[in-house]
């Protein structure tokens, strides 16, 4: 696994579990957010998780499969 958006409330944790996730999300992100991304302190929207699923996996990366993160949706 590399990436993980955990369901918190109506919202997803983004929490890197691999090198690979950090360095996706390092190319994605300001660097100023680099370490609450790092700490898994960052939470986004459901509109917003499914967005990053379905780029995160198109780039290789294995994401963490949620049933309400289908990439049919």
């Amino acid at each position: 696994m590399d990436l993980r958006l955990l369901a918190d409330g109506l919202s997803y944790r983004l929490t890197p579990a691999s090198v690979h996730g950090i360095l996706w999300l390092q190319t994605h992100f300001e660097s100023q957010h680099w370490e609450l991304l790092a700490d898994g302190r960052v939470t986004v929207s459901r509109l917003d998780a499914e967005a990053l699923w379905q780029d995160a996996t198109g780039a290789g990366l294995n994401v963490d499969p949620l049933p309400t993160l289908s990439p049919s949706r």
